[in-house]
């Protein structure tokens, strides 16, 4: 059975949803023998993507739209996607349980978590602004991750701060050597090919934040080469 075909069969089981939505959801996911691989992250991933948009007060066709830039979801299957994510964005209760749900699916692998984090401010970010309720959200679910703050900033330099510090973006401070900089941008570069991201069990569809990742390592790279001469 296909993730969406075990989305929809999820969505079915879970009727109106209301107060015990959370723990339905999680519940029937879990109870699934693939419950702790695609089907969970996805699920979600819907979860968390549709709270955090309703996060500032109100969703967007254009935080929806961001949301099927990161997963291709059929079209026999967009109806029940579309009733989960309606389901799950009625408020923003109960979004550290699905936090918690991706931080337990990938308990070492912070890569992964970065990732999921980036898609979150892809879709955050869509309507145009980043509300500072959604700011505050997406540090939430950061530090339910097991983030850190440098971490955190990575993300936050490129989705929120116009012209954002180059620095930041590559995850180090500007009293770093030329080498160390160098050094880190080809780390970055390598870990930011779709291959890495799948091989770390991201979703093949998920791996279009790659192209925007690599567009602002590059951009970064080439302001602070700029800068120092290189």
């Amino acid at each position: 059975m296909s993730v969406w075909n075990s989305i929809g069969s999820i969505v079915g089981a879970i009727g109106t949803g209301g107060a015990q939505l959370v723990d339905r959801i999680v519940q029937l996911v879990l109870a699934r023998p693939e419950g702790t691989g695609s089907v969970a992250f996805t699920v979600a991933m819907i979860a968390l993507s549709a709270k955090m948009a309703k996060a500032d007060g109100v969703v967007t066709t254009d935080e929806v739209l961001a949301f099927r830039d990161l997963f291709e979801v059929p079209s026999n299957e967009e109806r029940n996607v579309a009733r989960l994510f309606n389901l799950a964005k009625e408020d923003v209760a109960g979004f550290e349980v699905y936090a918690q749900k991706l931080a337990d699916l990938f308990p070492y692998d912070r890569k992964t978590l970065f990732d999921i984090l980036d898609g979150l401010f892809h879709i955050a970010k869509a309507d145009g602004v980043i509300h500072e309720s959604e700011l505050g959200y997406l540090s939430k679910v950061a530090e339910v991750f097991g983030l850190d703050d440098r971490e955190f900033s990575k993300v936050m330099a490129r989705h929120v701060r116009k012209d954002g510090n180059p620095y930041e973006i590559l995850g180090l401070g500007p009293e770093a050597s030329d080498t160390e900089l160098k050094a880190q941008y080809r780390r970055e570069v390598q870990e930011t090919h779709p291959d890495r991201l799948i091989a770390r069990g991201v979703p093949e569809e998920f791996v279009r934040i790659a192209n925007d990742r690599l567009a602002a390592l590059n951009d970064a790279w080439a302001k602070i080469c700029a800068e120092r001469g290189l």
